[in-house]
């Protein structure tokens, strides 16, 4: 072999190693970065709470017409927490699905009962409070049971949940004289004072406060018309809020808040 020949050998080995030295391969590409979650939806700056301003103690207008109530403080303590501003309207409560959907109003929150039925065109939080329909009578009334409410005028607010109530015991529905609807249960207990009604069925809440002022004037039966729970109620659509007032209610709960507005209105706390 020439030296010329062996020159070109090496020459064209050194090329091949230079060449794979300087090769390199091509780098897989970075796997891309998993998408943020989405952010929550945002809440309105202000919620329309719809009420019956005519339901002591959970809604109603003091001496000085200012709207008050348990259902008042703790759904002022609620917004305050979700960071929205609070409205409180006045409603018809017998119209109140309607206001709700109607989106007039944006919650229901006023000693709401939660029912099947009502489930079906509004979102409830988790039950609050626990509540029974009681029948109030006169202090001097000779009814002292439910089967003496027969041949008699029994008096209940329109569109409660003591409707719905009384409708269960048919048997004793069947057996009044007649069942007058008032749109507020003050005005029915007025009545019952001055002998229109001879007895009313509403939420214990209200009669228990009620007649508690006016010691001697009425009685409250030991039978009732059955146990019942209350909750917010909200648009079915509006899963955001919904979830979000009912984690306030729940640390509401937990951090002692709300026991301590229970007890500024009922002497205990009374939530469930």
């Amino acid at each position: 072999m020439t030296k010329i020949s062996r020159r070109l050998i090496l020459l064209a080995a050194t090329s091949a190693a230079l060449y794979g030295c300087s090769k390199t391969e091509t780098p897989a590409p970075a796997p891309s970065a998993a998408p943020a979650p989405a952010a929550a939806p945002a809440l309105p700056s202000k919620i329309v709470i719809g009420l019956d301003d005519n339901f002591p103690p959970m809604g109603f207008r003091d001496e000085k017409g200012q709207l008050v109530g348990f259902d008042i403080d703790l759904a002022r303590e609620a917004a305050k927490r979700l960071g929205v501003e609070v409205e409180f309207k006045p409603i018809d409560w017998n119209a109140k699905e309607a206001e709700l959907n109607g989106k007039r109003v944006d919650v229901l929150w006023n000693g709401l009962t939660i029912t099947d039925e009502r489930k079906k065109n509004i979102a409830f939080t988790a039950p609050y409070m626990e509540n029974h329909q009681i029948v109030v009578v006169k202090g001097d009334s000779p009814i002292k049971t439910k089967a003496d409410l027969a041949g008699k005028l029994v008096g209940v607010q329109d569109g409660s949940s003591a409707v719905d109530a009384i409708g269960k015991d048919e048997a004793t529905a069947k057996s009044f004289k007649d069942l007058k609807k008032y749109g507020d249960n003050v005005t029915a207990l007025m009545d019952l004072s001055t002998g229109r009604v001879e007895a009313v069925v509403l939420d214990e809440v209200v009669g228990r406060y009620y007649t508690a002022k006016k010691p001697g004037e009425y009685a409250v039966l030991e039978e009732h018309f059955g146990t019942e729970d209350y909750g917010v109620g909200m648009r079915l659509a509006d899963t955001e809020l919904h979830a979000r007032i009912d984690k306030a209610l729940a640390d509401m709960k937990a951090d002692g808040s709300g026991a301590k507005i229970a007890e500024q209105w009922f002497g205990k706390n009374i939530l469930k």
